[in-house]
């Protein structure tokens, strides 16, 4: 059967590209004139969407797409503060709990969209968990779960928390103190070259990337330069520079890979079960909100950052729209994102196995008595 819109399958890969590159410039263009925060994650992110959803055969790179991964990682690195890794060794048990809270409720929401069949088989169990979306794909597609579901759900997420954060942060009001206080990543297109500084920085996104490939850790291209360039400049040994032509450029990679992933199948078999799934990334970001205000109250952060640090999208998708607001404390939100991505990462996998087996058996034993 035919699809009703026009494809762009048949058209020559050069021109799904221009088409890409020109819709991204268009919405970059406009995000940027109403001030939305990462205008140049998002803008993308619209566009590869687009092109996913009308059959285009083009993805991006894989050596570019891991390379944009580790300079979003040098990102976050140089803007680690030891003095907020010291806070949450002192108030660990409140962050490992606000970050245990996070796992239940998804694993609970995806047990019960497994019940009550809105995807099939297991796929709902792989995709409701938060954060780690390609670990939860690959992971999926290894116990036998529709990987596409999965993704699509996934970044399905990852594009409404994505938003809804772009959106919050616009209308933060920051204080006089705050709007004086500016982080120095980023926000110069064109600044002085430090070549020490910025060669370092080109050194620990290399390093990071050839240990991450050598060792097979698809999460390992962002984090590894994140925490070797967080050490090294926490220790006094490098200065790290990351102009915005550099930087602009990967948040544009990561918001095509995200935004191709969307592609004719996964959008229409996720059609019926659309509100079910965007009910229940509404009813996460919702209790991630609730956590955040636990924050506000407990440790006095400002409620923008608590938002962030609590948000269950992507490391590197609410890094980006944390460093785009200099009011916003990133080493805060970054720290509390990568505890809950080495915690997903360690227990999830065991706990969405335990989970889908546990559904597949009972919808076996009702087949069974049925019959």
């Amino acid at each position: 059967m035919q699809s009703a819109f026009p494809s762009f399958a048949s058209r020559p890969r050069w021109q799904q590209w221009g088409i890409l590159l020109t819709l991204s410039a268009a919405f970059i263009g406009v995000l940027e004139l109403v001030r939305i925060p990462a205008a140049w994650l998002l803008g993308p992110m619209f566009a590869g969407i687009i092109i996913g959803a009308f059959q285009g055969r083009i993805q991006v790179p894989s050596l570019a797409f891991k390379g944009s991964k580790a300079i979003i990682g040098c990102m976050i690195a140089a803007s680690l503060s030891p003095q907020v890794i010291a806070h949450f060794m002192h108030d660990w048990w409140l962050f490992v709990g606000i970050i245990l809270l996070t796992i239940v409720a998804s694993s609970i929401m995806g047990y019960i969209m497994a019940k009550m069949h809105v995807m099939p088989g297991t796929t709902a169990v792989w995709g409701t968990t938060p954060g780690a979306a390609a670990t939860m794909v690959i992971m999926a597609e290894t116990f036998g779960a529709d990987a596409r579901l999965v993704a699509f759900m996934q970044y399905m997420r990852v594009l409404l928390v994505t938003v809804a954060a772009s959106v919050i942060a616009l209308f933060a009001v920051p204080s006089a103190a705050d709007e004086a206080i500016r982080t120095t990543v980023g926000f110069a297109w064109f600044p002085p070259i430090d070549l020490v500084a910025f060669g370092s920085t080109l050194l620990v996104a290399g390093i990071g990337s050839a240990v991450a490939g050598r060792f097979h850790m698809p999460a390992g291209y962002m984090l590894i330069p994140l925490l070797l360039g967080g050490l090294l400049q926490g220790m006094g040994l490098i200065e790290m520079q990351l102009p915005r032509w550099l930087l602009a450029p990967s948040f544009a990679l990561l918001g095509w890979r995200i935004g191709l992933t969307f592609d004719p199948y996964s959008l229409r078999h996720a059609y019926k079960a659309l509100p079910a799934v965007l009910t229940s990334v509404v009813l996460l970001m919702a209790f991630c909100g609730v956590l955040a205000w636990v924050l506000v109250q407990v440790l006095g952060v400002d409620p923008l950052t608590a938002y962030l640090a609590t948000s269950p999208g992507g490391l590197d998708t609410v890094a980006v729209i944390a460093a785009s607001r200099p009011y916003v404390d990133i080493s805060f939100v970054v720290t509390l994102q990568t505890a809950r991505l080495f915690l997903l990462s360690v227990i999830c996998p065991s706990l969405a196995r335990y989970l889908a087996k546990r559904s597949h058996e009972q919808d076996t034993m009702v087949d069974s008595s049925s019959a």
